[in-house]
């Protein structure tokens, strides 16, 4: 407990799955914290929730698109607390399951909008208050084909190639800095966002197997968000340029292998739910 006492840290997309727990894990090590989503309601909530278990927090409804909105959190964070040292870029949304083409173009706008141009504003927001200061942690999140081609997830894996790219690139640009400038990869997360997907007509197939790489692959957003504490905690300073995982091979290999055993053993498997919305076609 108390690693991050005495900082502010400003989160974005955290009234739900990964940001959330992000929100609960830094305040339980002392941060401050500032939760924003695009529901008012959402963010009143979790502000109530964290001031009532002890912490200290604040919150403001905004859209990650918006250049002004996202300017507003970080004088709202300043006006609050009078500074923050952690920013992260967790906002995020997905397209339709399917081919690109088949996918509904004001989709693919909307993902290109929220996870390449809202990690960019968020982006220059903190690193302007971050260079000011020379010191702080800016931690952009990646996911699904940040490394190699997603073709039936075009939208989301190539806005996160970009997001790990352009963070990679930034700090490489201020590794004469104090700033620290980290790229995290917090693996398979089991949320709302991981069980509820749309899917281009025709394609509903595919997702048969979707239910058994959740149940070897996926973890609670509270094992992802411990690791994010890490990255924020003095363990990481000095350091920049970082791309950290949420998990090892070792992960892989041994949900692969609970899966095969409870296979073998004719074990039940543990329900999946998924809501399957068809768009577009």
């Amino acid at each position: 407990m108390g690693k991050l006492t005495g900082k502010t840290a400003v989160i974005t997309g955290s009234t739900r799955g990964l940001g959330l727990a992000i929100a609960h894990a830094y305040a339980q090590e002392g941060a401050a914290v500032v939760v924003s989503s695009r529901t008012a309601g959402a963010v009143d909530k979790v502000v109530r929730d964290l001031r009532a278990a002890g912490h200290e927090a604040s919150g403001l409804a905004i859209d990650v698109a918006q250049a002004d909105q996202v300017k507003r959190l970080a004088d709202h964070a300043v006006a609050t607390f009078g500074h923050f040292d952690v920013w992260i870029n967790n906002a995020g949304i997905s397209a339709a399951y399917g081919p690109t083409m088949g996918v509904p173009m004001e989709q693919f706008v909307q993902v290109v909008q929220t996870n390449i141009l809202g990690t960019y504003y968020g982006s220059w927001v903190a690193m302007q208050h971050f260079l000011a200061r020379d010191r702080g942690k800016l931690i952009n999140l990646i996911g699904a084909g940040a490394k190699k081609p997603l073709p039936m997830q075009n939208a989301y894996g190539s806005s996160k190639a970009w997001v790990r790219t352009f963070t990679l690139a930034l700090a490489k640009g201020y590794k004469q800095t104090g700033v620290g400038v980290f790229v995290f990869q917090p693996g398979l997360v089991d949320t709302d966002m991981l069980r509820q997907i749309d899917v281009v007509p025709g394609y509903e197939q595919r997702l048969k197997v979707f239910p058994t790489i959740i149940r070897m692959w996926s973890n609670p957003p509270e094992t992802p968000a411990a690791k994010a504490v890490w990255l924020a905690s003095p363990a990481t300073d000095g350091k920049s340029g970082l791309e950290v995982k949420a998990n090892g091979a070792g992960h892989f290999i041994a949900g692969a292998l609970q899966e095969g055993w409870r296979r073998l053993s004719r074990q039940p498997a543990a329900a999946i739910e998924l809501t399957i919305t068809p768009v577009g076609g």
